[in-house]
């Protein structure tokens, strides 16, 4: 069986071949949180997440809670087991190559 590469390179750069997808926030009035509560939670339960404004301007966020999945030490590790191993040494590498150290926020 041919082991799945995970990224191709590309200008030098480590490019993924797969995504986590993940829903993009969307914006509701303080009107329809009050108006439409039953239906946003219904919406919540299913993981979607909300930026609520009031005249127009941000002020909140809503947000699903994340449930907890506990599995046992000996599945995990039965997942595992076939898995490549990690090259300690490239994993470091491909992280200093992206990460800085600078003490200036980048937010």
């Amino acid at each position: 069986m041919t082991p799945i590469r995970r990224y191709t390179v590309s200008e030098g750069w480590r490019v993924a071949r797969r995504a986590t997808l993940c829903r993009v926030s969307q914006t509701i009035t303080q009107r329809e949180l009050r108006n439409d509560s039953g239906e946003i939670m219904r919406r919540l339960d299913q993981g979607e997440s909300f930026i609520i404004t009031r005249n127009g301007n941000p002020v909140g966020e809503l947000t699903p809670l994340r449930r907890h999945r506990f599995v046992r030490a000996e599945t995990a590790a039965s997942v595992f087991h076939n898995a490549p191993p990690i090259d300690a040494q490239r994993l470091r590498d491909d992280l200093d190559a992206l990460a800085s150290q600078d003490a200036e926020p980048r937010a």
